[in-house]
């Protein structure tokens, strides 16, 4: 347990890539504008606690927890959040860059991703049962041993992944977009 406690504060245009965020459990917390890009986040608990426009590329999430936080309008190029402290992890995304980032292994479980960039994303054996995947763009994401049973990716661009590698029962396609769950087949579609 941190010895560090901080609830119900805000912070706005807070440069954290020169002052790195202390290591402390933040419960109730708003972060405005901040930039924790390529600084450690290692260690640190975060409930209940929402970002707004904030960059984090390239940050390491060393055991970091993300409990029941909000992700809005950030910039999340490359995180490992499969390094993050997996207990209780809940967390959801909107208007979010998370390209080249990682969750192989993660349970996310009616996780939702609106209308975030997800290219290059790794998916592999993570649980995405139940998720919502609104409006995202997932060009070259990594699906291989996924549970993607009952997902909803009606509204999303660019997924190409194996059926037969995933588990994808009852989950929620559109068209054109499902055509690229035929890409291993390498026909021609008219």
């Amino acid at each position: 347990m941190n010895s560090k406690y901080i609830e119900e504060q805000t912070f706005t245009n807070v440069d954290f890539s020169k002052d790195t965020l202390p290591v402390a459990e933040y419960e109730y917390c708003t972060f405005v504008g901040c930039d924790f890009s390529n600084s450690s986040l290692s260690n640190i608990r975060f409930l209940e606690t929402e970002f707004i426009d904030c960059n984090f590329s390239n940050a390491t999430l060393g055991n970091t927890s993300f409990q029941t936080v909000i992700f809005k309008n950030c910039k999340m190029l490359g995180l490992h959040f499969d390094a993050s402290d997996q207990f209780g992890f809940a967390a959801s995304f909107d208007a979010c860059q998370l390209n080249h980032s990682s969750f192989h292994r993660m349970k996310l479980n009616k996780t939702v991703f609106n209308d975030c960039q997800l290219e290059g994303v790794d998916f592999t054996e993570t649980d995405l049962k139940n998720a919502k995947l609104i409006e995202c763009n997932l060009l070259h994401a990594t699906f291989h041993n996924t549970n993607l049973e009952n997902a909803d990716f009606r509204k999303s661009t660019n997924y190409s992944f194996d059926p037969e590698q995933n588990q994808i029962k009852k989950a929620k396609f559109s068209l054109p977009e499902v055509i690229g769950l035929l890409d291993k087949y390498q026909i021609e579609i008219e």
